[in-house]
């Protein structure tokens, strides 16, 4: 008798964790509809601000690189001109 109420407890606790999961992916859904999502001019205008600060940036690190990297070769060089 103990071993069907055993068994019982343990089919009853995949149903739970079943329904846990059948209710996470009604509620998903729910909130998925609520979104608003952007236009596709939205995207675009928000992608192209996004690779104008991406390019903006790569061109001061580069620029801070190279002239970090002079002032390098100069000190190691002793100050002579390089």
């Amino acid at each position: 008798m103990a071993d069907k109420k055993k068994s019982s407890e343990k089919t009853s606790a995949k149903k739970k964790s079943g329904n846990k999961v059948t209710r996470w992916l009604k509620e998903a859904k729910t909130e998925f509809k609520k979104v608003v999502w952007p236009t596709k001019k939205q995207v675009i205008n928000n992608t192209g601000i996004v690779l104008a600060a991406v390019a903006v940036s790569a061109i001061f690190i580069g620029a801070v690189d190279a002239g970090l990297s002079q002032l390098l070769k100069l000190v190691l060089s002793g100050g002579k001109s390089i």
